[in-house]
């Protein structure tokens, strides 16, 4: 696929860009005070991903009851071929790309088709970042990687600019812990990084049966439990807390009236929980719920809704046959 004279992928230093942020992003701190010390009780998701929480969360996606990661690589698998010969993109950019493990899929079709193109990975962990990026490398020699550090709840609007055509790619159904409003503001921010030509690709879980959502976040060997507790050892950790994990435990169930998953902590017991790095006690009722993760399932209809509210086009859909994933191709089209 190379041509003669032309500089092996292998060849360069892979460096990582530092992306600036656009507005401010709340600190561990902040997000226990706006959230943990205040009625209902909240925690962001994102304090799950330490080291051991993602080493959890890698174990959840084996897990029998846990459909969205195998079913969304499925698609990939089965659609990649159809979506690179749909936008033939001189980069791809990945928001939140962690080990970009799914991404491959695009890059192998990349090459049944011979096409060459760019790779962005953007997310906060960099040495995670150089790792996915070597061993990228290592298997598509053609593929120039540069890794981007940065937050994406912090903005999108510093990415640096590429030529030709760019295809953003969120996966994971991640765009699924966000808020309706949130969504807006995420998809709205997505068309602005967008040139007319350009393409969104976009994993987002579905509604189905209560029973199957509901197993998937309540699997037998209790991983997801732990990765829940997770949080509660990195508050102890960054904040000098004393929770005891024994006197929590893990509830998850599906709220209908939202169309959401909800994932909370529950105080077995009456505590107090002093966080010494804020100097500050909470008293937790017996009882007490923590919100910690919502995970929201869409309709087709609501995808489509939101996507044609942001100005963007839907040129492929893809689903399995029990309709449980959709991975959807849009695309901005000229004004």
């Amino acid at each position: 696929m190379m041509q003669a004279g032309e500089l092996k992928e292998t060849e360069y230093p892979i460096r990582c860009m530092r992306v600036q942020p656009t507005r401010p992003v709340p600190d561990i701190v902040e997000d226990v005070r706006n959230g943990l010390l205040r009625s209902p009780r909240t925690l962001p998701p994102k304090y799950f991903y330490d080291g051991h929480g993602s080493r959890l969360f890698d174990r959840i996606c084996e897990t029998p009851e846990y459909y969205p990661t195998r079913t969304e690589d499925e698609l990939l698998s089965k659609h990649s071929i159809d979506i690179i010969a749909e936008a033939l993109p001189d980069q791809i950019i990945e928001i939140g790309s962690g080990s970009s493990r799914k991404t491959r899929r695009l890059f192998d079709a990349c090459e049944v088709h011979t096409h060459t193109c760019e790779y962005a990975p953007f997310d906060v962990c960099e040495p995670a970042l150089s790792q996915a990026a070597t061993e990228l490398r290592s298997e598509y020699e053609w593929l120039y990687i540069t890794p981007l550090v940065g937050d994406y709840h912090a903005g999108l609007g510093n990415l640096p600019a590429a030529e030709g055509v760019r295809l953003l790619v969120f996966l994971g159904s991640t765009i699924g812990n966000f808020t309706p409003e949130e969504t807006k503001e995420f998809i709205d921010e997505i068309k602005r990084c967008m040139r007319p030509g350009d393409y969104f690709l976009l994993g987002a879980d579905r509604v189905k049966d209560t029973s199957v959502l509901n197993a998937a976040y309540n699997d037998a060997e209790g991983i997801t439990a732990e990765f829940n507790l997770n949080v509660l050892r990195v508050l102890n950790r960054e904040l000098g807390a004393n929770f005891n994990l024994q006197s929590f435990s893990h509830q998850a169930f599906f709220n209908e009236e939202f169309s959401r998953i909800e994932m909370y902590l529950i105080s077995e017991i009456k505590q107090n929980i002093h966080l010494a790095k804020i100097d500050t006690t909470i008293c937790l009722d017996s009882g007490e719920k923590i919100l910690t993760e919502i995970s929201r399932k869409f309709h087709f209809s609501e995808l489509e809704s939101m996507l044609i509210d942001s100005d963007l086009k839907i040129v492929k859909h893809f689903q399995p046959a029990n309709q449980y994933f959709s991975l959807v191709l849009a695309q901005l089209s000229a004004q």
